[in-house]
């Protein structure tokens, strides 16, 4: 006998959803809800309105109370905000992210092969597979550090790999964030929201937890302490309140239940860093650097920074203190470098990529320049070291005037451009204005790199809330979702 699934199409609140022709999370081509989202639509569609509208804003208010928020920087309305948050869940069935874990697996371990080669031997320049002005001349190459061993070898402890979905649903990596990526507390904000506001649904459906993130993130930051040291003390070291990313600082001290401190807080005697306390100095062995290379030390790099410590760099060198992620890991999420990790993934690893890159040109490549200045107005145009949705150009959505002043821009410093084609990312049911409507989506998942590697079950799906935008960063206009993995495939 021929056993067929039961067909489902959008039902209750989400009655008449359209995808308009793009690749749907939830739903198919022909409507129908893939199996993996059978059961979570099951028990969805048996809410009223009154009943969801009561949820988000138990969960708004939920959010404001506990400071789930993120600052946004020059924005005359104010900086801090409760960071946007969508109740329907993005799901992934196990073999799917079966998949990404072996490819983020191999993404960091390269990524890790690399930066060790670049700050030692150098074979990959050379043996000519990437080209040694390329890698000399990136703003977060620390050639002071050249030569210089880390704690374990270990480079990138913790990265946020962005992954998008094009049109034929393949994931591709779109950015790897090896310096201070944020946003692993509302992951876990917004599994906490989603169980309270859908208590039964988890042991129904079988969904893998997330909670452990903390532990794992505390044991890494302790495998690495300075050789010798038995009881580790570490540390957040955040730049301070203004941050826009502070509320996570916080929330990751709190649940690792160790010290959040700025650069006052800290200082360097004889090459060892110590915390000030009411009791006195108290030594430090491991810090977890919520900020960038460039303010970490006045002594060696930007001299006016008041967020550091001074000698801290001195410290570290001597194998004092460690720091997690690494000094120079910048180098390794340049958007020009970003172009050669599949190189690096054949060069160290003699494989080739699991999860491929998105098509990349590079505007200091004549072909390639000559390409991107004659297709501006259809291309994704991204500088080599900004993040947050900055110092991009949208082409097919600029304006005459942004087009020609990029022009400029990539003209005058090539090695700063890089540019894809415009992805059309795959789109989720989001809830707009009393319905429900596809807005586009990433994740972003995070890996710990210690004694082994580690990926949270899921990760954060941010989301376009702005309709037909493609910026799902949060200082954009973006929200966030709950990420789903699955025990099994349905």
């Amino acid at each position: 006998m021929v056993t067929t699934l039961k067909s489902e199409l959008p039902t209750g609140l989400m009655k008449g959803y359209d995808s308009k022709g793009f690749f749907d999370e939830m739903f198919d081509k022909s409507g129908e809800v893939f199996p993996h989202y059978r059961k979570f639509q099951e028990l969805f569609s048996k809410l009223s309105l009154d009943e969801f509208d009561g949820k988000r804003h138990s969960v708004d208010l939920a959010f404001l109370r506990g400071g789930v928020t993120f600052n946004v920087y020059g924005d005359a309305r104010g900086q801090e905000r409760i960071f946007p948050f969508d109740l329907v869940p993005r799901i992934i069935p196990a073999s799917e992210w079966q998949f990404i874990e072996r490819g983020l697996t191999q993404r960091i371990i390269a990524l890790n092969l690399f930066l060790h080669d670049i700050y030692h031997e150098q074979r990959i320049i050379k043996d000519g597979i990437i080209p040694a002005h390329y890698i000399l001349s990136g703003k977060h190459f620390r050639r002071e550090f050249v030569n210089c061993a880390v704690p374990k070898d270990i480079y990138i402890h913790v990265c946020g790999t962005d992954l998008i979905r094009g049109a034929d649903g393949e994931y591709m990596v779109l950015e790897d964030n090896g310096r201070t990526p944020s946003g692993v507390s509302y992951v876990l904000e917004n599994r906490r929201a989603l169980k309270r506001a859908f208590p039964q649904m988890f042991e129904s459906i079988g969904v893998r937890p997330v909670d452990h993130y903390p532990q794992e993130l505390l044991k890494m930051l302790q495998y690495i302490a300075p050789a010798g040291v038995a009881d580790a003390t570490v540390v957040v070291l955040t730049p301070g309140a203004a941050n826009s990313a502070y509320f996570e600082h916080t929330y990751l001290a709190r649940q690792m239940g160790i010290e959040i401190v700025e650069g006052r807080d800290l200082v360097v005697k004889d090459a060892h860093v110590f915390m000030r306390t009411t009791k006195g100095l108290k030594p430090v062995h491991v810090i977890y650097r919520r900020l960038d290379d460039d303010f970490l030390d006045p002594t060696v790099f930007r001299r006016d920074s008041m967020l550091g410590v001074p000698g801290l760099l001195n410290a570290y060198r001597s194998g004092n203190v460690s720091l997690a992620n690494s000094v120079g890991t910048g180098i390794a999420d340049d958007k020009v470098m970003y172009y050669f990790v599949p190189r690096m993934i054949k060069y160290y690893l003699d494989q080739d990529p699991i999860i491929p890159n998105v098509p990349t040109y590079l505007a200091s490549e004549e072909e390639d320049l000559k390409y991107i200045l004659d297709n501006l107005n259809k291309l994704v145009v991204k500088a080599a070291n900004e993040s947050g949705g900055y110092g991009m150009l949208m082409g097919p959505k600029a304006t005459i005037e942004e087009i020609d002043q990029f022009r400029r821009r990539i003209q005058a410093d090539p090695r700063n451009y890089i540019a894809q084609p415009m992805i059309s990312l795959s789109r989720h049911p989001t809830y707009v204005d009393d319905h429900f409507e596809g807005r586009h989506i990433d994740l972003r998942p995070y890996i710990v790199y210690g004694e082994k590697i580690s990926i949270v079950p899921g990760g954060l799906t941010r989301v376009a809330l702005r309709k037909g935008s493609l910026v799902v960063n949060s200082s954009q206009g973006g929200g966030s979702k709950d990420t789903w993995v699955l025990y099994g495939n349905e």
